[in-house]
């Protein structure tokens, strides 16, 4: 039996490297958001790279856009910042207001991310796990607590019918 569940064990979380890379995201999220302590942050990545101007993240040519993702409960506001895997730069945050969006929700198919409409012209959703293993792609950090609390928050107080 032991020999089997490490056969299907994810891979091993190093923590140290982890919480590195949350000191790095926080770093790069305060020194572009106002108030940038006032939210918790979560690393998220989208498919819809148009949106942002990824360009200007040290000429990131990836198809996955990083995404340091920051909400706070009193102002029901998320803030997203495009970012690259090794989170050596960040691009300008992009603002969602409770008060001034169309619709979010929570798209369960076919990639359980957490969608939203500024407006009638777009949207953007946001694709957040503990942990994914391509580093080349994704941010390394592990976030069981956080991506909780956020899955609440956006649920709860931020989500729209």
């Amino acid at each position: 039996m032991g020999f089997f569940s490490k056969l299907f064990k994810g891979p091993e979380i190093d923590m140290e490297k982890s919480a590195a890379n949350a000191k790095k995201m926080r770093m790069l999220f305060n020194h572009v958001v106002k108030d940038g302590d006032t939210y918790r942050l979560i690393y998220g990545y989208t498919e819809d790279v148009s949106r942002f101007n990824y360009g200007l993240v040290h000429g990131s040519k990836t198809k996955i856009g990083n995404l340091i993702v920051g909400w706070n409960e009193d102002s029901q506001t998320i803030v997203v910042v495009p970012t690259v895997p090794d989170l050596s730069g960040c691009g300008d945050p992009t603002y969602y207001r409770r008060s001034e969006i169309l619709k979010a929700y929570r798209n369960k198919y076919p990639t359980d991310a957490f969608i939203i409409y500024p407006d009638k012209k777009g949207y953007i959703g946001i694709n957040a796990y503990d942990w994914l293993e391509d580093e080349k792609l994704y941010v390394y950090v592990s976030q069981d607590e956080e991506l909780a609390a956020f899955t609440d928050f956006f649920m709860n107080r931020f989500a729209t019918k």
